[in-house]
Formats: structure tokens, sequence, C-alpha cells
């Protein structure tokens, strides 16, 4: 660079450095004002919930809480949430559990009873719990959804904690839960490809030591030119995979029912019994009674319109052994 060069590129910097007023912004917001409401659109937000009337009155029992009915607090969070949208604020909803919370506050050295632990609270769990993005849907559908997610997500915690506990098996030296779990996704990929077409709909139901176990699977099944492929949501198929997984290792009783809707067709229902590890087809007489028996007083149910109650089909791996 010559002399005159750097002369003239120093004194651009000096030039630059000298202003006192504001720069020109082709449109941008220069006040104080304007540029920190600007830069308030731009931090997420995160509100905690108490889903049902349980949950509240436990909070009722700290002094700062500021609520007394269940119904006028979700009328205000409702009235909240509209508010921070209309600010173009991005929030998301967080469940909040008041026993996870005392937990918490023991865990830190908190005092619950203050809004300064309640909001840390809901700061910490953004990371570690279930959200839900607010994009202006009314409460009625955002609190069962948000529901949805945290049972969810705690079945695939307790199923993958049961699996990681189970050890190696002492005949064969394998890891019992991840020889269940690698089983189980041969068995889902097994049904998917005998569903054939269609949206499919499974739910997989199971006892475990501690707790009945659901889970429940969307899959769209596309006819491909060499085979028949599924597609379905990743997470959705690691927590069922989770719980067909304990059932296997368990050995559990349990149930897998597929549901397979296609245009211009009624949809088909169909089932398997989980057995020693196995899952075996019932028939559709056995498909039409589960379906069509009130679980709780063995009263007859009318049929489903619209609905043909089938036989399940032959599920087996090219496993060994189904078990160990």
């Amino acid at each position: 660079m010559t002399h005159d060069k750097a002369a003239r590129k120093q004194a651009g910097r000096s030039r630059r450095k000298g202003r006192t007023g504001p720069r020109p912004s082709g449109g941008r917001p220069t006040t104080s004002t304007t540029l920190r409401r600007t830069l308030r659109r731009e931090v997420a937000g995160t509100v905690g919930v108490l889903t049902d009337a349980y949950d509240f009155d436990a909070m009722r029992g700290y002094r700062t809480f500021p609520f007394d009915d269940h119904r006028d607090y979700l009328q205000q969070l409702d009235g909240l949430l509209k508010t921070l949208a209309s600010r173009q604020l991005h929030t998301t909803v967080a469940l909040f559990d008041p026993e996870d919370f005392a937990e918490y506050c023991s865990e830190h050295g908190l005092d619950p009873d203050t809004p300064t632990s309640r909001s840390s609270y809901t700061a910490a769990i953004t990371t570690r719990g279930s959200t839900v993005t607010y994009t202006g849907q009314p409460l009625d559908s955002l609190l069962p959804e948000l529901i949805d997610k945290a049972v969810r997500q705690a079945t695939w915690e307790y199923a993958t904690l049961l699996l990681a506990d189970l050890g190696e098996c002492a005949d064969c030296g394998q890891d019992v839960g991840r020889s269940a779990f690698d089983r189980a996704s041969r068995l889902l990929m097994r049904l998917l490809e005998g569903a054939g077409e269609g949206r499919h709909h499974l739910v997989c139901s199971v006892p475990a030591r501690d707790e009945q176990l659901l889970a429940v699977l969307h899959a769209e099944g596309n006819a491909t030119t060499a085979a028949r492929a599924a597609e379905l949501d990743a997470a959705e198929g690691a927590e069922f995979v989770a719980v067909l997984a304990t059932a296997i290792a368990l050995e559990s009783p349990g149930g897998l029912v597929l549901r397979t809707s296609t245009p211009d067709a009624p949809d088909r229902l169909r089932g398997w019994q989980l057995h020693e590890g196995c899952l075996l087809p019932l028939t559709a007489g056995e498909v039409f009674s589960a379906y069509c028996t009130d679980a709780d007083t063995g009263e007859p149910l009318s049929p489903e319109p619209g609905v043909e109650y089938c036989a399940g089909f032959p599920v087996t791996t090219d496993d060994p052994e189904a078990h160990h």
C-alpha cells in the first residue's frame, strides 16, 4: 500500500470515529427507545403452565402465588400469551410441575415461595422438559398438545431407563435392553411393510413394572417400484420402539393395534397380542371383540361405521432367536 493510500484510509477511519450524530441507516430504527423495542422482539420467552386443577392447588400453598381460581388463571394466561404474540415475541409454553419445581428448588438452594424461583425453574425446564411454541392457538388445543408431549417424554424416559437397567443376558452375554430395542425396530419395519400403502396409526400398550406404557405412532405408507417404504416421525418412532422393546425384554403381555386409512375405502383395523416377546396375530373376530366391547363393563358396543375389522398378519424377523 502506498503512503497516499494509507493516509486516505486512516483519514476515513478518523472521520467515522469522530461522528456524533446518528448514522445513515437506510430505514433502520435509530432512537434508543425504538432500538430497545426492536431488540426486545428478538428475545425468546417461556411461560410455565399449570395445566390441571390438581397442580394448581399444589401451588396455592405458596404465599407469593397470586391466583385462587384455576379458570381465572387460565384466562389470564390466555391474555398474556395473546399480548406477547401481538408484540411479535417468540414464546414457548412449558409444563410447570409442582413436584419437580420443589425438587429443583431443593437441589439449587432456592426458596420455592418466590417469583424469582418460579421464573428460574421455568427457564430451566425449556432445556429438559416439553414445550410447545405459541402461535396464537387457543388453550383448548395448546394444553392437550403440551400434555401429550410431556406424557410421551415421560414414557420415553421411563422405558429407556428400564431397558438400560436390564444388564446382560446370563446365557449369551448380550445387552438385554439393546437386543430388545434392535428386535423391536425390526418388528416395526415388518409391520409397516405388511401394512402397505395408506395412513397408518399404531398403538402399543404394555404393562411395565410400575406403569402402563402407551406409545402411538403415525406413518405414511408409500409404494415404490422396488419395495414399500413408510415415512414416520423419528422421535415418535423411537418412543414406539422403546415401549415395544420393553415388552420384548420383560416378556410382558400387551397388545398392538394398527389402523390403516386409504382414500375411498373403509379403514382397516388389525391387532396383535404380545406374548413372550413375539407379536401373535389376532383373528378378525378377536379384533372385532376388542374394539366392540366396553373395557370397564364388558358390555357390547356398536361397531364403528366405515371400519373393516381384519385379522393381523404374521410379523416375523430374521432373528435366530425370538428373545433371550
